[in-house]
């Protein structure tokens, strides 16, 4: 793959094999050239889960101190009086089978979609289009709640979803125009988050590596004794 002379220029500054402290890391990432817009700082991180196990995965969801520096388009599947807490709490479209029908005939113009348990009788139908969108409701998730206007208000404002892949999971932490003190106190809080996930059948190291990276930049790899995860 060519790169661009920024990002070679980037790939100069990171020393080879080095692990960083998450303050050093963010200051060099902060110090690589800028391109034209505000890149999304992503945290990349290596498991020692078994992959094959169901038991292991890891899904669900939680909402960074500082938010991730973009507001998501919600929708909420919900009837009654559920159906107006969504709308007062700023959901883009709210209903049932009529929402339900829309998607069908190919309308996903939005980020996250929640919904009430009572409402997914109209989502199960949806698994083909939502599915491979990352946009299915999921109660692991917190995307199936009866508790829709604090749902619609939080992922509105930034909570973010996580899965792992295998055994990796990628999650944004915030944009580089962020001070660094706010993308490491969303960094801190998502550590401390996924510590808590560790599988009781994990008994090695749960956390094995964890690297930092920009849209369009290289990768500043971190050290784990820095974020309290050996």
């Amino acid at each position: 793959m060519k790169r661009s002379k920024r990002y070679r220029a980037a790939t100069k500054v990171v020393e080879a094999r080095r692990v960083y402290g998450v303050e050093e890391g963010l200051g060099i990432l902060q110090a690589f050239d800028k391109p034209k817009f505000d890149e999304t700082v992503e945290l990349s991180i290596k498991l020692g889960i078994d992959p094959k196990r169901p038991e292991q995965a890891l899904r669900g969801s939680v909402a960074l101190p500082k938010g991730i520096g973009k507001e998501k388009r919600v929708i909420c599947f919900a009837e009654g009086k559920e159906a107006e807490a969504a709308t007062a709490a700023g959901a883009a479209e709210v209903g049932g089978e009529s929402l339900a029908k829309k998607i069908l005939d190919g309308w996903t113009d939005f980020d996250v979609a929640i919904a009430t348990p009572a409402s997914m009788k109209f989502v199960g139908k949806l698994g083909r289009v939502l599915g491979p969108q990352g946009k299915m409701p999921t109660p692991k998730s917190g995307t199936v709640t009866t508790d829709v206007a604090t749902a619609v208000s939080e992922f509105k404002a930034g909570k973010i979803e996580y899965r792992s892949h295998g055994a990796n999971l990628q999650v944004p932490v915030g944009k580089r125009s962020f001070p660094a003190a706010d993308l490491k106190q969303n960094i801190d809080a998502f550590m401390e988050h996924l510590r808590a996930l560790k599988p009781a059948a994990v008994k090695g190291h749960f956390v094995l590596k964890t690297v930092l990276s920009a849209s369009m930049s290289p990768a500043v790899q971190l050290a784990l004794d820095d974020m309290g995860t050996k």
